[in-house]
């Protein structure tokens, strides 16, 4: 055994593992965060890790339409939108350590093998590649010291990528015992329309593809449409050698913070705690939670927001902002509908023109336009922009949507014909939005962007210090591009407050707009840090704007 195995084995820290079957997209993340949740709320300390068998590096050089949002960290690692929704669920801060990837492992065990640090020997995924994804995770609950650690593998059962994870917990079993590590699995059981039927078969068939891997679960989760029958459970607890009583339904909820309920009424967390020798029992105070639900039962419809997107077909790429918009709508009592608008629709009649995107437009309270990264859909953005100045819309720019408003301002107002971003335009002759220095010999993507939080001046008597409520915030990054302070007099001369600056390098954070309800742009990420207990101080002033012109 290793040293570092044996410190862990010491350490009083806890593993619960989930894996899924059948297929992907089931809810993974939502369980994880339920488990920690119950968890959590009856007195135990935990930190989540996400486990993804892909051989990219992180997701962050992905298509948000493949893989959805890329969240960033507070330590400015980009990772998996699940890390987002293990933070706003549980409360807690994660870092880089969190993110784990095929492609990590791969790459730390090729650089030290150039390195000559295996000594001749001939590198194999067992032991070398196990070895390693089981010290990542040592190292981590060596650092956490938390009560548990629960770990997302990413994927579904039988993905040819995901063996080396699952041949780590195998051998973590046997090392560790039972007191030591749970493993849970999280499968399908669908629902047939044609016969009302749900069917139990894909679940014993993805436990047959775990125990080929040298795996059988400790206790499965029924992820279904319909309440399945006490026969049908009794059924996969003989065929798939799980205790009955370790066998709970998942099913689907709106919101999906219904589900810490629905689990707490199967007495999961009492199971878990008994399967890891726990002699006194807690049981989880889900106090705040509730309130949250009876807050959202409450909430009167009504308010309309759009979301300028440049990434449709899926609400994935944007969804921090999503939560975070829905959450401050909540603190009103609103629940708001949110319109997504896709910004290369805006474009095909002109401004404000009589396209279908458009007609949307006009129809909304308040506009919010998100990050993104190249020029498409870029001329609809400023579209919209413009319509909410002149129409005094409560408008939030996000990243690139700060520079979005910034630029309109330059070209409607300041009459800076041509005004852009070099990222968009190399070549224009007011480049109000410019490569950070330090970016400009950067040739590599991956992991190279301004990332993390970085500290924040609000200025008094501003829209954002009316948000916050303090002259010092921290907030969370990614770009490469910054407003271009050559600029800055002009802009301020006509009605621009530069509210949020970073001293450090005489950055601007935030801007915004004289003489409108409300018109404010983040070069930073907000929606990182919105909680669905705590609306986010932006969105929230923005929430009332729209609440008060209404």
């Amino acid at each position: 055994m290793s040293s570092l195995f044996e410190k862990v084995q010491k350490q009083k820290t806890k593993f619960i593992f989930v894996t899924g079957g059948v297929c992907s997209s089931i809810g993974k993340g939502v369980l994880i965060s339920s488990l920690g949740v119950l968890l959590k709320n009856s007195g135990y300390s935990i930190s989540v890790a996400k486990w993804d068998p892909y051989l990219n590096v992180d997701p962050g050089t992905m298509s948000p339409l493949v893989h959805g949002e890329v969240f960033v960290t507070e330590d400015g690692a980009e990772t998996d939108l699940d890390l987002g929704h293990y933070e706003r669920v549980l409360g807690v801060y994660l870092t880089r350590d969190s993110s784990v990837s095929s492609g990590q492992i791969y790459q730390e065990i090729l650089d030290n093998e150039r390195k000559g640090k295996f000594l001749g020997r001939c590198i194999q995924v067992v032991p070398h590649v196990v070895d390693a994804i089981k010290n990542r995770l040592f190292n981590f609950a060596l650092k956490e010291k938390t009560d548990f650690i629960l770990i997302e593998i990413g994927g579904t059962v039988g993905d040819m990528e995901g063996l080396p994870f699952f041949e780590a917990i195998r051998q973590m079993k046997m090392e560790f015992g039972r007191h030591k590590l749970m493993h849970c699995h999280l499968s399908y059981v669908p629902l047939l329309p044609w016969t009302g039927e749900t069917k139990t078969k894909p679940t014993q068939h993805s436990v047959v593809a775990l125990k080929t891997a040298g795996l059988t679960p400790d206790a499965l989760f029924l992820r279904s449409e319909k309440k399945i029958s006490e026969n049908a459970m009794k059924k996969l607890a003989m065929m798939c050698e799980v205790d009955r009583d370790l066998i709970f339904q998942v099913l689907t909820f709106k919101p999906s913070w219904q589900l810490f309920f629905a689990l707490q009424d199967q007495k999961v967390n009492e199971r878990i705690q008994e399967w890891f020798g726990v002699r006194k029992i807690k049981k989880a105070n889900l106090n705040k939670w509730l309130k949250l639900l009876d807050i959202i039962k409450d909430s009167k419809k009504g308010i309309k927001i759009a979301l300028i997107a440049k990434y449709v077909g899926s609400n994935d790429p944007y969804i921090s902002i999503v939560q975070a918009i829905k959450t401050a709508g909540y603190h009103y009592k609103k629940d708001v509908e949110i319109v997504v608008i896709e910004a290369e629709g805006l474009e095909k009649t002109g401004y404000n023109g009589t396209s279908a995107s458009w007609k949307q437009l006009k129809s909304v309270d308040g506009i919010v336009i998100p990050g993104g990264f190249d020029a498409r859909g870029v001329k609809g953005k400023i579209f919209a922009a413009r319509y909410a100045r002149e129409k005094k819309i409560p408008f939030l720019g996000l990243c690139l949507g700060m520079q979005i408003m910034l630029i309109e301002f330059a070209r409607d107002v300041l009459k800076l014909k041509g005004a852009s971003s070099t990222e968009f335009d190399k070549d224009t002759k007011y480049p109000v939005i410019s490569l950070l220095e330090e970016q400009k010999g950067v040739k590599k993507k991956g992991g190279t962007m301004r990332l993390g939080a970085y500290p924040c001046t609000v200025l008094p008597k501003t829209l954002a210090y009316k948000a916050y409520k303090k002259d010092l915030v921290k907030e969370r990054h990614r770009h490469r591009y910054e407003f271009n302070n050559k600029f800055k007099d002009v802009f301020e001369k006509k009605g621009i407050v530069f509210s949020g600056i970073y001293k450090a390098k005489n950055l601007v954070e935030i801007a915004e707009i004289k003489n409108h309800p409300f018109m404010v742009g983040s070069q930073f990420h907000p929606e990182f840090k919105s909680y669905p207990l705590t609306s986010h101080p932006l969105f929230d002033l923005f929430m009332k704007a729209v609440i008060n012109k209404k």
